[in-house]
């Protein structure tokens, strides 16, 4: 029954997604990252519920010069009615635990998760205006270039890399957002449902959908176009090439594998989250270089003499070690060389 009480630890979920919501009032919501080379400690833009935030006088003249508009606070109505809609969910939380209704918990999930779509659509409408509407006289024009920042993630913007994620506030919203979701299925139970043998089935299919996309972020190399990260020199061979991926998704291409770690070593404080490398079996194949086969010495000839290749396969790598008069090589010993 919809119109039954919520127990006593749902109730105390409630009052601390009631501060979650208010609290979140007092921090920005959201972040874009700017890093290039001559803003080595980056630029920081930041979104509250009633304000623009961060560096805004120095992106607004960059801005200005390829033709986006300047961002200015009154030039947003979401900054006014916004914080009212925050409020309006903290008192609709607080009043749900004195209330203490299922239906009314429901109905406050189920708006809050209405508003949170809403919120994500216009996010992307007013990130897609600002990045296509450009000046066509501005001071630097790239035909069939566009400026849209990343909703979520890392995108690369010309020589920019924007990094696009929830700030303080927003990790709030959704922590608040993820306790209303466990009040509804503490109170609906809906966790028993999975406990039914066709539920796990499913679940475990899904598990073992996720693990064979576990290579889906490798971001393949373009032969002739992409440069080096290290030596900067253009990488044309699809058989040496390595990458890595940071953990806020920006992607490092090189032309050999020491190229790779030569950069992570001099660039030790980027968090790196993957490390690629071609399969030399193959052409231009990446495969995750936790899992690889390594050959080292012989008669390797790598674009930058590093002396190494790889393989997906075992077998790959025994018969290539005879041909090229070569040696087995672990990765954990290539990361200290």
């Amino acid at each position: 029954m919809t119109t039954a009480k919520i127990s006593i630890p749902s109730r105390v979920l409630l009052l601390i997604v009631s501060g979650l919501l208010f609290g979140s009032l007092l921090f920005p919501m959201w972040r874009i990252e700017l890093t290039a080379p001559q803003y080595p400690e980056g630029l920081l833009l930041q979104l509250h519920a009633n304000k623009i935030g961060g560096d805004v006088q120095i992106i607004n003249g960059l801005n200005h010069y390829i033709g986006m508009k300047t961002l200015h606070t009154e030039d947003f109505v979401e900054f006014v009615f916004l914080p009212y809609v925050f409020i309006f969910f903290g008192i609709f939380a607080l009043l749900m635990f004195f209330v203490a209704k299922r239906k009314g918990v429901i109905s406050l999930f189920a708006s809050f998760i209405l508003f949170t779509i809403t919120a994500g659509v216009d996010f992307y409408r007013w990130n897609f205006e600002y990045g296509h509407n450009l000046n066509p006289n501005a001071a630097i024009v790239v035909p069939g270039m566009a400026y849209q920042p990343p909703l979520i993630g890392y995108k690369q913007l010309l020589n920019f890399g924007a990094y696009s994620i929830p700030d303080v506030g927003g990790w709030m919203m959704i922590a608040a957002g993820l306790l209303l979701f466990i009040i509804v299925v503490i109170e609906t139970h809906l966790l028993l449902k999975f406990t039914k043998p066709k539920a796990a089935i499913i679940l475990f299919a899904l598990s073992l959908s996720v693990l064979s996309c576990s290579n889906a972020n490798a971001v393949p190399i373009k032969l002739n176009i992409d440069n080096c990260s290290f030596c900067k020199m253009s990488i044309s061979d699809g058989k040496y090439g390595a990458e890595v991926i940071t953990q806020k998704g920006r992607v490092y291409k090189f032309d050999d594998i020491m190229c790779m770690v030569n950069y992570c070593k001099e660039n030790a404080d980027t968090k790196i989250g993957a490390y690629y490398v071609n399969d030399f079996a193959k052409d231009n194949n990446l495969i995750p270089a936790q899992t690889a086969f390594f050959l080292s010495e012989g008669t390797i000839n790598s674009p930058m003499h590093g002396g190494i290749i790889a393989f997906s396969k075992e077998n790959n790598a025994k018969e290539f070690a005879v041909k090229l008069n070569s040696k087995p090589i672990s990765w954990d010993i290539i990361k200290t060389k």
